[in-house]
């Protein structure tokens, strides 16, 4: 399909309010996640996790676990490229030239490589940035030609291997960037240490979590970028309730199914002596990513699936505030994890149960979505977004409502 005929199927003027609430609803559940990691970094995470045993501390784990980990870092990716689609096509009708997607990219990774040193370390929007970079080398792809090199980013780990080869070819160990720091040392320095302390910190942990973030995460966020890419391509968005209708019974089986390999993953497995050779274990636990990642496509769907009802559309309307202002309310979740829980603030860190940690991400988001409402009567874009929009522009715009 050309570029014209893409651009004549959609309707790029019209903003789609459900685009903003699940970008909402993925900021929630990637804070109830992140916030768990900045009360105890994943090194402490055994040992610290040892001490909560009560009831509702134990269902809050298993609440984490089955509902919450790996599921909104894909749902935040497929969105990025459903944005990334709607922008081209947009641009493509007001004759911008591609300079805005580079500079917009380049914004955006500085603004990751600050939330890494200034706030906290597990930072992904300098991924996004780079993986941005990436697709507009296959913007111009057909979407079926898009959908199979998702497909195989998604299924195959082909990647492994050749990231793999990278860190033994440049003796990259990252174990070592935090071999310096025992548990008591790490809970000293975030909760007592000087902010100069944190930032030396945060520094060592990003490096020690590059692998993961470039094994792991990366290509399922690539997958996602794709995939979202493709929908708007298509211009299912312009139609999107008959769509929706449309997959509704594949949908349907294929969460139940995926469903049903995680009951027995989290449940069950890790008692049987399978569980013990590496090679099975590798296995289980890169099939319970894909149906993660699928859990978190059923998510997509559920959402868009409610809105079409009143009584629904009532209910989850609020979180298109919070996602109108996604990057700015990331960041702000960010700074208030590091008052929060380090020495520049309550010096909370490693002192909640799994439980509170909860209770908490639930009450600064609703806190969030309401300052969000609130900015929102009075200017048109979050402030870090309209910055974000006047670099990739060039160009200093209005932001106040009436401008």
């Amino acid at each position: 399909m050309s570029v014209e005929k893409e651009a004549s199927i959609y309707p790029i003027s019209k903003r789609i309010a459900v685009l903003d609430i699940l970008r909402g609803f993925a900021l929630f559940g990637i804070f109830m996640v992140n916030a768990e990691i900045m009360n105890c970094v994943f090194m402490n995470q055994d040992t610290f996790s040892q001490q909560w045993t009560t009831p509702i501390d134990r269902l809050a784990v298993r609440v984490q676990q089955f509902f919450f980990y790996g599921k909104f870092f894909p749902i935040f990716s497929f969105l990025f490229g459903v944005g990334i689609s709607i922008q081209f096509l947009s641009l493509k009708r007001k004759g911008i030239s591609m300079t805005f997607f580079y500079r917009r990219m380049g914004a955006l990774f500085l603004f990751g490589i600050g939330h890494i040193l200034f706030l906290w370390s597990g930072d992904v929007i300098h991924l996004y940035a780079l993986l941005g970079l990436c697709i507009l080398f296959l913007i111009r792809w057909k979407p079926k030609n898009l959908l199979l090199l998702a497909g195989c980013i998604f299924l195959f780990p082909f990647y492994n291997t050749i990231f793999e080869w990278v860190l033994s070819t440049t003796g990259y160990q990252p174990e070592s960037y935090l071999a310096n720091y025992k548990p008591d040392d790490i809970v000293q320095v975030i909760r007592e240490g000087s902010y100069r302390d944190g930032m030396g910190l945060r520094i060592q942990e990003y490096k020690s979590n590059v692998a993961v973030l470039f094994l792991s995460l990366m290509p399922i966020a690539f997958a996602m970028f794709i995939l979202g890419l493709t929908i708007g391509k298509k211009g299912w968005l312009q139609d999107i309730d008959k769509w929706i209708q449309q997959i509704k019974k594949p949908v349907l089986w294929i969460a139940v199914l995926s469903n049903i390999y995680r009951v027995f993953f989290l449940f069950f497995l890790w008692e049987t002596a399978i569980w013990k050779a590496p090679f099975w274990r590798d296995t289980f636990i890169y099939l319970m990513h894909i149906c993660d990642t699928l859990m978190a496509l059923f998510y997509v769907w559920l959402i868009v699936y409610l809105y079409q009802y009143r009584f629904w559309k009532k209910i989850l309307s609020p979180l298109q505030y919070a996602g109108r202002m996604a990057l700015t309310n990331y960041l702000l979740q960010s700074a208030i994890g590091l008052f929060i829980f380090s020495s520049i603030g309550l010096h909370w860190y490693q002192t909640l149960s799994p439980s509170q940690t909860i209770g908490l991400a639930i009450v600064v988001f609703m806190v969030q979505v309401l300052l969000s409402k609130l900015w929102l009567q009075f200017f048109k874009f979050g402030p870090l977004e309209w910055v974000w929009r006047c670099i990739s522009y060039w160009k200093v715009l209005g932001i106040r409502k009436g401008d």
